[in-house]
């Protein structure tokens, strides 16, 4: 199948996933890419020192407004990557149609994607380093 809706999911939608997001967008600006957060801080912006991360890479996610996960965005995404194998968990029980197509976004490497929230620079970008690593593992896939 090919992808076209790629949906990136975190908890606050303010950290990891607009990084992830904003990081799939240039590699890919050809696919809708959107992210959202399960207890998503609605009209916030993204967490400075994500934004930090990502300007360090010449992308702009200050215009990010973070949103809550919904049904809708679930069933438009034809891949949803999220963070952890809680969400991934979270997300299956609650929308059992998204089954088979969400998928831990460090899933080739077995691993979770750590919550930087509210720890200082260095972790922000480990976990900005681990995102990119993590997608950079998917461009087979997509």
């Amino acid at each position: 199948m090919q992808i076209q809706n790629i949906l990136v999911v975190c908890v606050g939608n303010i950290c990891r996933s607009p990084m992830a997001e904003y990081l799939l967008k240039q590699q890919y600006p050809q696919l809708d890419i959107v992210s959202a957060g399960i207890s998503g801080l609605t009209g916030h912006a993204a967490d400075e020192k994500a934004i930090l991360c990502i300007q360090r890479l010449g992308i702009n996610m200050s215009t990010h407004i973070a949103q809550k996960l919904n049904t809708e965005l679930i069933k438009k995404a034809d891949l949803i990557l999220v963070m952890s194998q809680n969400q991934q968990k979270h997300l299956e029980q609650t929308w059992p149609f998204a089954k088979g197509k969400t998928f831990r976004l460090g899933h080739w490497r077995g691993r979770n994607v750590p919550d930087p929230y509210q720890h200082e620079q260095l972790v922000f970008n480990e976990t900005s380093q681990l995102i990119q690593d993590c997608i950079s593992d998917w461009t087979q896939h997509i």
